[in-house]
C-alpha cells in the first residue's frame, strides 16, 4: 500500500505547484523553464482557455509535437475547467479527424503545418483552429492568471484516444483522480526526487508517456521533451542533459541497445522503465551492461485502468518473465471462467480494481459496459473493474505472469494497433473487396502488420498502389510489412474469415 500522505488527492493542475521555484521544470529547445515559471505559464494558459472557452467540460484538443504547448496543455486545460483531448503527433489526418467529431472538440491547438493537412470537411464546423504561434501570442495579449482550481477529483478533465479492437480509436475518459493518483504512485515506486532528469520520448498522447512529464513534475524534478528521428538522438540528448530516468517500449530498447553508449550518456542514469511489452532476458541483460548502475522496471498496464503491475528491479533476473505484483492505488485480482478467484497457478483474466480505473469510453456504452463492470466481490475497493480481456497466472509467492491476450489487437512496437482500421483503410482504396490485419511475431517490432488482401473484381495484385495509398492514410505504424493476396478467403463455422487459419498460413 502506498505512503499514507499519498491519500490526498487533489485536481491535476495542482502539479504544477509541486516543484521548488528555482528548480529547473521543463528543458525546452533553446530556453528552459524553472518550477516558478511553470506555474506562471500554466496559470496564463490556463486564465486564456476559461475567457476563450467559458463552458465547463468543453474539449480542447491538441496535435502538435512535444513542446511547451503540450507539456503545458494537461494542467492548464483542467486549471481551465476544460477536457484535454491529446491527439498522438504520429496519426495522420483522417484519424485526427475521427477524434475531433467524436469527442466533440470545440477549439484545436497545434502545429501550422498538421492543421494545413486537413482536407475540407475534416474539421467539424464548430471546431476553432490555431497554431501554437497564434496560441501564445493570444496567451500574452490576453494577460490572466488563474489561480489553482477547486475541482473534484472526480471531475472529468482528459479523453486519451487508444485504438480498440475494432474500429477507429476509442476515447478513455480520465478524471483528475486518474491522473494525480497515477502521476503520485509511479513517483513512488520509481523513486523519483527533486534531482532527477526524465527524458520524454513517448508521446504524451499516451497515458505512459503522459505520466513521464506527470509524475516528474510530483516529484519536483525536470522533463526534457524529445521528439528524435533516429535512436542516436536519444543517446546525444541523455548525454547533453545527465538524463536519471528513461522510458521506452521494446523496440526502442532493442534499437538502442545496438548502439554504442558513450560514458558521459550512461552515468547519471538511475531509471529505466519499460512497458508495451515484455523485456526479453537477453534484452535486460544489454540494458544491465549499458546501464550498469540503473534499475530496470518492467511493468504492465492498459489505457483503461492506466498501469496495473510493476516487477521490483530486484526480481528481474530471478524472475524474467513476470509482470510482477500490483502498483500503488491498484488491487489487481485474477478471477477464473467460472467467475471466482482464481487459485495461485490457475490461469484467469486479470482485473483491475481501485482508483486508477477510468471513467469508460466516450459516448459509447457499449464498449464501456463490455469492459468496465462490477468489481468482483471479493475486491477490497469495489465498485467498476476493468476486465482486461488478458489471461493471466498468480503464482505462490503472488508474482504474475502473462499468459495471452483474448482481443485480436495486435501489438506493434508498443502501439495497440485495430486491425479493423487497417482492413477499412484497405479496402477504401477500391482495389480490395475482403481484407484481414494480422499481427505476426517479428523480432524488433515485437508484432508486425501483415495484410491478407483478395483483391477487387479485376484488380488483381497491385501492391505497390495498395501499399503507396496506406501510406497517405494510415501513420508509420500501421503500415502493413507484408501484403499478402488470396483468391479466396478461408471462413470459419459462422461464415467469417478464419484469422486464425491465415495467421497459420502466413506465420513464418
Amino acid at each position: 500500500m502506498p505512503p499514507a500522505h499519498y491519500t490526498d488527492t487533489r485536481p491535476i493542475d495542482h502539479l504544477a505547484e509541486c516543484g521548488r521555484a528555482d528548480d529547473p521544470a521543463l528543458v525546452l529547445r533553446g530556453r528552459t523553464l524553472s518550477h516558478g515559471e511553470l506555474r506562471t505559464r500554466v496559470a496564463a494558459l490556463a486564465a486564456w482557455l476559461a475567457h476563450r472557452l467559458p463552458e465547463p467540460g468543453a474539449r480542447v484538443a491538441s496535435w502538435a509535437a512535444k513542446g511547451e504547448l503540450t507539456c503545458l496543455l494537461p494542467l492548464a486545460a483542467a486549471r481551465a475547467g476544460l477536457v484535454h483531448v491529446p491527439i498522438n503527433p504520429l496519426l495522420k489526418r483522417a484519424q485526427a479527424a475521427h477524434i475531433l467529431a467524436d469527442s466533440g472538440s470545440v477549439l484545436l491547438l497545434g502545429t501550422a503545418a498538421r492543421l494545413a493537412s486537413f482536407e475540407e470537411g475534416d474539421v467539424p464546423a464548430d471546431c476553432a483552429m490555431l497554431d501554437e504561434a497564434e496560441v501564445w501570442d493570444a496567451v500574452a495579449a490576453h494577460d490572466g492568471n488563474l489561480p489553482p482550481s477547486s475541482a473534484d477529483p472526480d471531475d472529468l478533465c482528459a479523453i486519451l484516444y487508444t485504438s480498440g479492437s475494432t474500429g477507429m480509436p476509442k476515447g478513455v475518459m480520465l478524471s483528475h483522480a486518474n491522473m494525480w493518483l497515477g502521476a503520485v504512485s509511479v513517483a513512488d515506486y520509481l523513486g523519483l526526487k527533486a534531482d532527477d532528469v526524465t527524458l520524454a520520448v513517448l508521446p504524451l498522447s499516451f497515458d505512459y508517456g503522459q505520466n513521464q512529464l506527470l509524475s516528474t513534475l510530483y516529484a519536483g524534478g525536470s522533463v526534457v521533451p524529445l521528439d528524435y528521428l533516429l535512436p542516436r538522438d536519444v543517446v546525444k540528448a541523455c548525454a547533453k542533459h545527465s538524463v536519471t530516468t528513461l522510458a521506452a517500449v521494446p523496440p526502442l530498447w532493442l534499437q538502442l541497445t545496438e548502439l554504442d553508449w558513450p560514458e558521459e550518456s550512461t552515468t547519471a542514469m538511475r531509471c529505466l522503465t519499460n512497458s508495451g511489452g515484455a523485456l526479453t532476458p537477453d534484452l535486460v541483460h544489454s540494458l544491465r551492461t549499458i546501464f550498469p548502475d540503473a534499475r530496470v522496471f518492467p511493468m504492465y498496464g492498459l489505457t483503461e485502468a492506466f498501469r496495473s503491475t510493476y516487477l521490483d528491479p530486484a526480481l528481474v533476473d530471478s524472475h524474467p518473465t513476470s509482470m510482477g505484483r500490483a502498483i500503488p492505488f491498484a488491487e489487481i485480482l485474477v478471477v477464473n471462467d467460472a467467475g471466482e478467484i482464481a487459485a495461485p497457478g490457475e490461469e484467469g483474466e486479470l482485473v483491475h480494481c481501485g482508483p486508477l480505473v477510468a471513467q469508460g469510453y466516450w459516448q459509447d456504452a457499449e464498449r464501456t459496459s463490455e469492459r468496465f463492470r462490477p468489481s468482483p466481490a471479493a475486491s477490497e475497493y469495489g465498485g467498476t473493474a476493468v476486465w482486461s480481456g488478458d489471461r493471466v497466472v498468480r503464482a505462490e509467492d503472488g508474482l504474475l505472469y502473462f499468459v495471452g491476450r483474448r482481443d485480436a489487437m495486435i501489438k506493434s512496437a508498443g502501439n495497440r494497433i485495430s486491425p479493423q482500421e487497417v482492413e477499412d483503410a484497405a479496402r477504401a482504396t477500391g482495389l480490395v473487396a475482403e481484407a484481414a490485419a494480422l499481427g505476426v511475431p517479428d523480432a524488433r517490432l515485437g508484432q508486425a502488420v501483415h495484410l491478407v488482401v483478395r483483391a477487387s473484381a479485376g484488380a488483381g495484385d497491385r501492391t505497390p498502389e495498395l501499399a503507396q495509398i496506406l501510406a497517405r492514410e494510415l501513420p508509420n505504424f500501421m503500415q502493413p510489412k507484408v501484403i499478402h493476396w488470396r483468391e479466396v478467403m478461408p471462413l470459419n463455422p459462422n461464415g467469417k474469415i478464419d484469422r486464425a487459419a491465415l495467421k497459420a498460413e502466413i506465420t513464418p
